[in-house]
């Protein structure tokens, strides 16, 4: 575990919080040490960013529960398809009101901010057409 904490850059408490939620799973050894797998460290990244997002920990073990579930029900998919949707609109709104902050800046600061968030957005435009292809 302590491993796992120093290469994912959480507490050995965190991990076993998260352990214990279900969020992620250890495999145990013979001598009872608990043993993760490549999976786990991808999730534990997943769950940092859903975090920095302020998704609260109840939806985080809903989404990764639906990343491994085999089999998807068409329910499932439109529950998180909603969830997105909501996501976009409220991050629609947040852009709107910073507009005008932005307005008031300088050059550079608007340009540095610009390319962040055309970089973002046009991940986000990438993944959106993906679906529809």
């Amino acid at each position: 575990m302590g491993e796992l904490a120093n290469i994912a850059n959480l507490s050995k408490r965190t991990i076993d919080y998260y352990t214990n939620m279900g969020l992620i799973q250890a495999k145990r050894t013979k001598s009872n040490y608990r043993m993760y797998s490549e999976e786990v460290l991808i999730d534990l990244r997943f769950i940092e960013e859903c975090k920095n997002m302020h998704i609260p920990l109840d939806e985080i073990k809903r989404k990764l529960e639906l990343k491994s579930n085999t089999i998807m029900h068409t329910r499932d998919v439109e529950r998180q398809i909603d969830a997105v949707t909501q996501q976009i609109k409220q991050l629609h709104n947040e852009i709107t009101v910073l507009l005008p902050l932005i307005s008031r800046l300088d050059e550079e600061q608007k340009g540095d901010l610009s390319k962040k968030l055309n970089t973002e957005g046009t991940t986000l435009i990438k993944s959106l057409v993906s679906l529809t292809s």
